[in-house]
């Protein structure tokens, strides 16, 4: 699956320039506009985070913070992205526990390479690494499978026990072609009787619950469903 990194930046020109330049190199992008929706889109595990300085509602230096006090964040490496220059700012960047600091206009050769620096010592075996197996993430929904929580743009939704197991296993197989008869055996087991028409009732919950993410799970007429792998 596509490594993911969250832009936080208020400037929308900014946030469009970045995310379809990181696109184009292969990575998933979730952008933010504001601080507060980037600590919340933080705890979908992203594998870096750019983070602009001054940012209304939490600027970056309160959001950094933030991250370092949550086990789930606190691993993700964060780079600093700001119009701010001066030495000073960049000693206090780091020393707030920012792995690197970049200062605008942005070169996006230099800026590729050093996101590939930071991602490249990413150490396997460390917190961040265990939330990402814990954490399924595509697009904006995320699933927390060991707390059963679904999290739609960083909030929690609620997902009776099937249609949890149900969306779990499409998260575990993204792209996949799945069968009704597979998810039957899947989720209900072979000792279970339930009729196909169950399990697209169930399908049609779950998108129910997605709303505007609802076109995530593909309907495959007379095979199945394929959650995208490309949103």
């Amino acid at each position: 699956m596509k490594q993911q990194i969250l832009v936080a930046d208020d400037e929308q020109d900014v946030l469009d320039f970045l995310k379809y330049n990181l696109e184009k190199e292969g990575y998933s992008v979730q952008t933010a506009s504001n601080g507060a929706n980037a600590l919340a889109k933080a705890l979908r595990g992203p594998q870096l985070i750019l983070l602009d300085v001054m940012m209304p509602e939490m600027n970056g230096h309160e959001v950094l913070r933030a991250l370092k006090k949550n086990p789930a964040t606190e691993s993700i490496p964060v780079m600093f992205l700001t119009a701010k220059s001066s030495e000073l700012d960049e000693v206090l960047g780091l020393e707030l526990g920012a792995n690197d600091y970049v200062v605008k206009p942005i070169s996006i050769p230099k800026l590729i390479a050093r996101i590939k620096n930071l991602l490249r010592k990413q150490p396997a075996g460390t917190a961040a690494t265990v939330t990402e197996r814990n954490r399924l993430t595509v697009g904006s929904v995320t699933i927390v499978v060991d707390e059963r929580q679904v999290l739609i743009d960083g909030a929690s939704v609620q997902f009776p026990k099937k249609e949890f197991d149900v969306l779990h296993f499409f998260f575990q197989n993204p792209g996949k072609v799945i069968s009704r008869e597979t998810l039957l055996h899947q989720v209900w087991g072979s000792d279970v009787y339930v009729v196909d028409r169950t399990v697209d009732v169930h399908v049609r919950k779950i998108r129910e619950k997605l709303g505007e993410y609802a076109e995530y799970i593909e309907t495959l007429k007379g095979v199945g469903y394929r959650l995208r792998d490309d949103v």
